[in-house]
């Protein structure tokens, strides 16, 4: 995992919000695939810092949170 990734690396992707943000903001996440990683931004951050982790690992992430065992 890269938790430092510049902003400018993934400014050319094609960034989707979470469909459980609120029109208000709060905490959200954006994420944006990539060939090989799935990149993480904080949606309130998005000049920010970027998490870079496989497609693999997202897939596990995605698959603990929504199986109801949370991580």
């Amino acid at each position: 995992m890269n938790n430092a990734e510049s902003s400018t690396v993934a400014s050319g992707l094609a960034w989707f919000k979470s469909s459980y943000s609120g029109a208000e903001g709060g905490q959200c996440v954006e994420v944006a695939a990539a060939t090989a990683v799935v990149h993480v931004r904080d949606s309130k951050a998005v000049a920010g810092p970027v998490v870079t982790v496989s497609r693999e690992a997202w897939v596990g992430f995605v698959g603990l949170t929504s199986s109801g065992r949370g991580v």
